[in-house]
């Protein structure tokens, strides 16, 4: 193979040369979506990077993981994550990751990878309970990503599926971002954006939070919806507007959904939403996901 780099010694030029040569080629090789066989071998004896310090290193299972992300290489994920659950999410090195945490959550919601998000979380729910409440409520750095989670993101990007799925497998709603911001108020801030593009995704986005959040849900941005009743009235429509302001209670829809949805485990969500008592077309998303 022209990118093979059987040995890679002492910590000169050529060495970080190499290394830069080896790391390119994995990079391709995953983004042509070579098998998954070919690209472990790479992995694990050919290919080397480059760290801060003067370190070489094999690319780990979670920095593999990161890429299959970029490029959309299910397999390659559904692999890593099968053999590797843990190591796969672990944190990745600093030239992956600017903040010592795990940052696939994040990344599978900003390429809108639901597919691959969908098994991180199915890895999520195998770890410990305090290792899964830190991988989903994780907040990236405030420099680069200003605090918000996986959920914020979702919201900020309006990604229903990857919402709904962070949602059901456990991921706090109400958690502030940097500038003290809930995934609500993220969400607002999109639904006021001018003109209205992509209005049906927002407000779909807000009713799933709706399913979720706790009915005396404080957020920011409550008092400039106030202020501005009519403006957001025309947004949202008058059952959201009084239903998020505390004005109304939520709908009879709203609450039995809340109701239902607290009886699916994490481990069986979505797919127990087909088994709601509910007529598909009440259903809150049509996610067709591998089991």
């Amino acid at each position: 193979m022209p990118w093979s780099v059987r040995w890679v010694g002492g910590c000169g030029a050529q060495s970080q040369k190499q290394c830069k040569k080896s790391s390119f080629a994995f990079y391709q090789a995953v983004r042509d979506l070579l098998p998954v066989w070919f690209l472990e071998d790479m992995r694990t004896m050919e290919v080397f990077h480059w760290e801060d310090g003067g370190k070489v290193s094999v690319y780990s299972p979670s920095e593999a993981l990161l890429y299959a992300l970029v490029h959309d290489h299910q397999p390659y994920a559904r692999h890593l994550l099968t053999k590797f659950p843990q190591s796969a999410l672990a944190v990745p090195s600093q030239s992956f990751s600017c903040c010592q945490s795990a940052p696939h959550l994040a990344m599978a919601v900003r390429y809108n990878r639901v597919r691959v998000l969908f098994r991180i979380l199915k890895a999520i729910q195998t770890l410990p309970p305090a290792d899964r409440a830190a991988h989903l409520d994780r907040q990236g750095c405030s420099r680069v990503e200003g605090g918000k989670t996986a959920l914020h993101m979702a919201c900020e990007l309006v990604r229903p599926e990857c919402l709904l799925l962070l949602l059901g497998h456990g991921a706090a709603p109400c958690l502030q971002d940097s500038a003290g911001n809930t995934p609500v108020d993220t969400l607002l801030q999109q639904i006021s954006h001018m003109p209205a593009a992509n209005m049906r995704a927002k407000l779909l986005c807000l009713d799933c939070l709706f399913f979720f959040v706790p009915q005396d849900l404080k957020f920011a941005m409550k008092q400039q919806l106030l202020d501005n009743r009519q403006q957001w009235q025309d947004l949202l429509g008058e059952n959201r507007f009084q239903c998020l302001v505390g004005l109304a209670p939520p709908s009879l829809f709203v609450r039995a959904m809340r109701v239902l949805i607290r009886t699916i485990s994490p481990e069986h969500f979505p797919e127990a939403l087909d088994n709601l008592p509910l007529p598909h077309f009440l259903k809150p998303l049509d996610l067709k996901l591998e089991s």
